[in-house]
């Protein structure tokens, strides 16, 4: 199975910064030279450099970051453990007899261990709204709610998951173009695309209790949560954490495999640890784990947008909710007339 044929990759090129307001390498006493092939690395692998000191100045202290992590150094090697995967700067801070030094270069950190492939079992076929572009679909207290997008035609709705029927819904302002949800504890939070605004909702009565915004991240894609934290995707190759209370963005962490890095997370649903990812425009699920942002896993659902009902509307696969009750995936997309009970299963 080739991951490339429905996973798009982010191509970053390294670059050589120089930090602290330095306009030329002249006025730098010192440099930084990774000696390692291309800047690539996989986890637990060695970081070798030579930090070169260019008259010999004194040194009081000289500390090593990846990312925002402080790493330990020894004889110019630093394994690479219990650090950020994804485009990072490593960052060396010198500070010398008369002035403080901040030294970078981009490197990319990979997954040790390529993702599962598995396939998808359809169990069950149910009636979807062949009308609703799918945003965001989430199984609460054993009900389905589902959100749409489309500038005049963006909705956050109640579904009987078995029948199709709509059993509450409210529209959104046409100027928005709704996106992802994620409930917890009695109430929907909703994101918008491009407005860089979310609402939050009483799960009863649909009632809108407040607005927020994001400040941090790229767009409004998708959401998801683990009872603690929310979690955001925005079209880049990050996911974001979001304060449960103040629903500002804490921090975030990058889409990675063991050979790529990739964007276009759309819609999340978190099970058991692991965040689930539509990957927009492609046939295929991420399975992610979010403390170190890995993908651990590819769900190929080449197949079930031939088995929806062909019109000018239909667009791509987008929707995955998980029913505690039945232990079981539930997916459809943008204009299907089915919605599918799945389970995944490895290759």
């Amino acid at each position: 199975m080739n991951l490339y044929k429905y996973l798009a990759v982010i191509s970053l090129s390294a670059t050589v910064l120089s930090c602290g307001g330095k306009k030329s390498n002249k006025k730098n006493n010192f440099s930084v030279e990774i000696t390692s092939k291309n800047k690539e690395f996989k986890v637990n692998d060695t970081l070798k450099f030579n930090l070169k000191n260019a008259d010999g100045r004194s040194t009081s202290q000289i500390s090593y970051y990846i990312g925002e992590t402080k790493v330990p150094e020894e004889n110019g090697q630093i394994i690479l453990k219990d650090i950020p995967l994804g485009s990072q700067n490593f960052r060396a801070v010198i500070n010398s007899e008369d002035k403080t030094e901040s030294l970078s270069q981009n490197i990319k950190i990979y997954a040790d261990e390529a993702p599962t492939i598995y396939n998808v079992k359809i169990l069950k076929e149910y009636p979807h709204d062949i009308e609703a572009y799918t945003q965001g679909l989430e199984f609460y207290k054993d009900t389905l709610y589902e959100s749409t997008g489309l500038r005049g035609k963006s909705s956050l709705r109640k579904t009987d998951y078995k029948t199709g029927e709509v059993l509450q819904k409210i529209d959104l302002d046409p100027t928005y173009f709704g996106e992802g949800i994620t409930i917890l504890n009695d109430k929907i939070y909703m994101l918008t695309w491009q407005s860089m605004l979310g609402f939050v909702y009483d799960v009863n009565s649909f009632e809108k209790l407040k607005d927020f915004r994001f400040e941090e991240s790229k767009e409004g894609w998708g959401l998801c949560n683990n009872g603690k934290t929310l979690f955001k995707s925005d079209g880049s190759e990050k996911i974001w954490t979001l304060n449960t209370e103040t629903l500002e963005e804490n921090s975030n962490f990058q889409l990675v495999t063991n050979k790529a890095i990739y964007s276009k997370a759309n819609e999340l649903e978190y099970v058991d640890g692991l965040i689930y990812a539509n990957s927009y425009t492609h046939d295929g699920i991420m399975i992610i784990d979010p403390t170190s942002g890995a993908i651990k896993g590819v769900v190929d659902c080449r197949g079930l947008k031939e088995k929806v009902t062909q019109h000018n509307k239909l667009d791509v696969l987008n929707g995955i909710a998980y029913n505690p009750k039945t232990k079981t995936f539930f997916i459809t997309g943008k204009n299907w007339d089915k919605m599918f009970e799945v389970t995944f299963e490895p290759k």
